[in-house]
Formats: structure tokens, C-alpha cells, sequence
């Protein structure tokens, strides 16, 4: 890196550091609380998956009796969903604002008891998976902004605040060296003009 070596680059350069030093905190904050995120929302995730599974081995008892149905019961356990964003450390993520099901409507002389209870647990599994396809998806929104500001904070604690406090060193020896050079030459000339006055 060339830097110019002026009372002006050590301004800029002073300057530089500053800002890196004032930044540098918030940055490794926001990596702190990225990290503590995506350990939480990593958590709920596998109590979610544990959830579904459950759910899943318990509708695989009876879900063969379906086929006996005439009626399509599909509709009924798709929710309508409407998705909400939440920031948290400067990061949108997605979360379910809303999941509705269609209303429950066919004749109870046709169709056995147990439906109710059948489209409920199926309900019930849609959510869960909904669930855990929103928390995938915040995860791993959260991981890539990891993955961005850890570079950021690798930057800034191994390039830019050890360039800028070189730079700021490397100056002050060259400037220091020059307001040296020039007391010797300023002596020196004060010397010379002393002798041609005493040889006059």
C-alpha cells in the first residue's frame, strides 16, 4: 500500500483508524448475537423436527383409512399462509404471521366420526412443517450474514486497523526524521552564516 508520507495522509490515516476502531465493536457484537441466533433458532428447529416426527408416526397409524373416504380431503388440510419479517441484528427473517385452514364443511351422515379428529392432526403436522421450512429458511439467512460480517470483522482486526496504525507509524518516523534533518540543517546554516560574520 502507498501512502503519501504528509502531515495531511497522517490526518487521513488518524482518521481511518477512528472509524475502524469505533466500528469494529459494533461489528463483533452483531457477529456475537448472530451467533447466539442461530443457536436458538438452531434449537427450536430440532425440537420442531422431533415434533414432526412424532406427528408423523402418529398419523402413519391411520392414515391408510384416507383411502377409504369419497371426498378429497386435501383442501382442508393446506393452510393459507401469510409470512411476516423480524430483524433481528440488522437481519430480516421470516416468520409466519398467519395460518389459516379452510372451514370444515361435508355431511356428517356420509363421512365417518373420526375425520374431525383425522384433518386436525393433519392440520396440526402442516403446521410443523411450516414451521420448520420457515426456521430453515431464517437460518440459514442468519448464517450467510455470519459469513459476511465475520469477513467484515477478519478485515478490519487483521488489514485495515494494523495498515492504518503502520501507516500512522511509518509517517511520524518520516515526518519526525524530517523536522530532525531539519534542526541539523537549520544549525548547520546558523553555523556557516556565524563564521562568514566573525570571518567579515
Amino acid at each position: 500500500m502507498k501512502i503519501g508520507l504528509t502531515r495531511d495522509e497522517l490526518k487521513r490515516q488518524r482518521e481511518a483508524l477512528n472509524r475502524y476502531l469505533r466500528y469494529f465493536p459494533i461489528l463483533e457484537l452483531k457477529k456475537k448475537q448472530l451467533q447466539m441466533e442461530i443457536l436458538h433458532q438452531e434449537e427450536l428447529l430440532i425440537e420442531k423436527k422431533k415434533e414432526e416426527q412424532e406427528k408423523k408416526r402418529e398419523i402413519l397409524n391411520w392414515v391408510g383409512l384416507l383411502k377409504e373416504l369419497e371426498i378429497e380431503i386435501k383442501p382442508w388440510v393446506l393452510p393459507q399462509k401469510i409470512y411476516g419479517t423480524k430483524n433481528i441484528a440488522g437481519v430480516d427473517i421470516p416468520y409466519i404471521e398467519k395460518l389459516e385452514f379452510p372451514f370444515l364443511e361435508y355431511d356428517l351422515f356420509l363421512t365417518p366420526l373420526w375425520l374431525d379428529y383425522a384433518v386436525e392432526k393433519l392440520r396440526e403436522w402442516a403446521v410443523l412443517r411450516e414451521e420448520i421450512f420457515v426456521l430453515e429458511r431464517a437460518i440459514s439467512i442468519l448464517k450467510e450474514e455470519l459469513r459476511v460480517t465475520t469477513q467484515r470483522v477478519n478485515l478490519f482486526e487483521k488489514v485495515k486497523i494494523p495498515q492504518a496504525e503502520e501507516a500512522i507509524r511509518v509517517i511520524k518516523i518520516y515526518l519526525g526524521d524530517q523536522m530532525a534533518n531539519a534542526v541539523v540543517r537549520s544549525k548547520l546554516a546558523k553555523k556557516k552564516l556565524e563564521e562568514v560574520e566573525a570571518g567579515l
